[in-house]
């Protein structure tokens, strides 16, 4: 946690993929990087998969924007904008207790 910050690479492929991915989850191992604590993912399919070959102890997330997109996916478009408005309390909570707070005054609306 108290680790430097660095930008390790930035990486353009043809297509992505999670068999890029994990070419890319190799090199940074074979540089030095031995473990990874958190993974902020999109829905790609096979990537959890490529990150936990390379980094098993890592914790894969989906990262917040994915997880608003696919709440909205079913909204209709008048909708979402206050839909989103009641989202951000829950996303921008303090700490947990008041997130899980937020998320129930939000399922009560």
């Amino acid at each position: 946690m108290e680790g430097q910050r660095d930008v390790l690479g930035m990486y353009i492929g043809e297509n992505e993929s999670a068999k890029f991915w994990l070419t890319i989850l190799n090199n940074l191992k074979n540089r030095g990087i031995a473990d990874m604590l958190i993974v902020s993912v999109d829905g790609l399919t096979g990537f959890p998969d490529a990150i936990e070959a390379v980094y098993p102890k890592a914790k894969i997330q989906k990262c917040v924007i994915h997880q608003i997109r696919n709440t909205t996916r079913f909204v209709s478009y008048q909708d979402i904008k206050p839909l989103i408005a009641d989202l951000k309390r829950v996303y921008a909570a303090v700490d947990e207790p008041a997130a899980l707070a937020e998320l129930e005054c939000f399922e009560e609306l």
